[in-house]
């Protein structure tokens, strides 16, 4: 069972109102049949993904529309009610579960495509919309959506966008920041904030929508997204190489990214442990044996023909130079899907090997894996393993340690060394999964104190009454 996490974090709840049986009567009234109280619908939406945090919410909405959601929130505002606005669950942060008993409002029936635009690539679709069936969706038009992460099968866009998922394709795409056009967003109060523009350029005044891409929920909750769609590259190559030490990977990556150019979209890479663990609690099988560090690159262009010649011309001067001592090509899409898991699932795999401790960092590149060496000889024989695994193009590494069970002392053990050495690197704390709840207390490491205050005062005008996804993202005041 999954502690409260309001008692393993010491947590004190705010002075929310307590939810009422004519709540619920309202809420029953105005969504009939998906305002729910029975405990085993709550179950899976008050526990995360990672089975880390737990809160005991005892009502789950499910709107359809922005109206609904309008409805719900001006409800909420005037009876001082506390709401959890969640996705499909799939954080790592513990951004998405209630910490006490806030109202779950959940997004997945708002799961409709508005339009999309061939000629123009851009896509309008409500919030609760999974990214794998976009996917699905926009490459029946031979386009692709410009993010790509491990969770693709149950995230929503909604809460990618207001996480600003980062994910295997931003080398290539760049961050949601870019790509999302406007949004429509449902502010405490219920006030409706429709700037869904599907306009490549508009620079009238602030841009408000970079306010809630990354806040967490914690200022307004997104129902509709417009979103700039990259075409589908007719021709995608994967290699997959094997590395003796980290130098390698980095001279690797230079090399890559000289001889690739705009053809590159992904280059990734994780230890040996993280393939360990692959291979053991998921019975996948590595074709390059051997090797301390594994590499994987993809490209994706329009010419098969001139990207082959350019990915074996790479590959060539890396194994004639000793950078890569073993590889694999896959271009056929049964044997690239193959090599993606072996990436992809190592989340998966750190689940089973016992309780995960997980930190998504970005460091200047030369010295990602030196925190994974570091942290090694800080905890020896207290920590079952320690890896290290990310996108090496963007800096951004992630930093797994399992333990048999939860612990305290090897908690302290960790934090905040992990972000105090971070900082001192001049680092982030939070490369792409955001702060939720774990982090909130540890952002001065990343952000000075002006800027944490500026935050702040965002939140007290947009939220004055504090309602929306309490106790995430921005430290607590006492």
């Amino acid at each position: 069972e999954v502690p409260l996490t309001s008692e393993r974090y010491r947590v004190r709840r705010l002075p929310f109102s307590r939810l009422g049986p004519r709540d619920v009567a309202f809420f029953q009234r105005l969504l009939p049949g998906r305002a729910l109280t029975e405990p085993e619908a709550l179950e899976p939406c008050n526990v995360d993904w990672l089975r880390s945090v737990r809160g005991c919410s005892k009502l789950l909405l499910k709107p359809q529309t922005a109206a609904e959601v309008s409805q719900v929130l001006r409800y909420c505002s005037e009876k001082n009610l506390a709401v959890n606005p969640q996705g499909g669950n799939t954080g790592l942060v513990g951004g998405s579960v209630p910490v006490f008993d806030e109202i779950i409002l959940s997004t997945v029936l708002m799961n409709r495509i508005i339009s999309f635009d061939t000629v123009s690539g851009i896509l309008v679709c409500q919030a609760g919309c999974v990214l794998e069936r976009l996917n699905e969706y926009l490459e029946q038009q031979g386009f692709i959506m410009p993010l790509d992460l491990g969770a693709k099968g149950s995230c929503h866009i909604g809460g990618n966008v207001a996480t600003n998922a980062g994910g295997l394709r931003l080398l290539r795409y760049g961050s949601l920041r870019g790509t999302v056009l406007g949004l429509e967003v449902v502010l405490a109060d219920g006030t409706v904030l429709d700037c869904l523009a599907s306009l490549r350029k508009d620079n009238t005044g602030y841009d408000l929508k970079q306010l809630f891409i990354g806040s967490e929920g914690t200022l307004g909750v997104i129902t509709a997204v417009s979103i700039l769609c990259p075409q589908k590259p007719k021709a995608v190559n994967l290699a997959f190489l094997g590395c003796q030490n980290f130098s390698q990977v980095l001279e690797t990556f230079t090399t890559c990214r000289a001889m690739l150019g705009e053809i590159l979209s992904a280059y990734e890479f994780m230890d040996e442990k993280c393939m360990e663990l692959v291979e053991k609690h998921l019975k996948l099988s590595c074709p390059v044996r051997d090797s301390r560090f594994y590499v994987l690159i993809e490209t994706s262009g329009s010419n098969s023909t001139h990207d082959e010649e350019k990915l074996n011309s790479f590959l060539e001067q890396a194994m004639t130079s000793g950078l890569v001592t073993d590889g694999t090509v896959a271009t056929d899409d049964k044997k690239i899907k193959m090599l993606w898991s072996l990436r992809e699932r190592i989340t998966e795999a750190l689940t089973h090997d016992g309780c995960v401790y997980k930190y998504d960092i970005s460091l200047p590149v030369g010295k990602l894996y030196d925190l994974v060496t570091d942290m090694r000889a800080r905890l020896g024989q207290s920590a079952k393993n320690v890896v290290g695994y990310g996108h090496l193009g963007d800096g951004n590494l992630h930093l797994n340690i399992t333990a048999e069970s939860y612990n305290h002392s090897l908690l302290d053990a960790i934090e905040p060394f992990v972000y105090e050495w971070t900082a001192r690197y001049n680092g982030s704390i939070s490369a792409e999964h955001g702060l939720g709840f774990k982090k909130k207390q540890f952002i001065q490491y990343s952000k000075p104190s002006e800027a944490i205050f500026l935050m702040q005062r965002f939140k007290a005008m947009l939220d004055p009454k504090g309602i929306l996804n309490p106790y995430k993202t921005l430290p607590s005041s006492s």
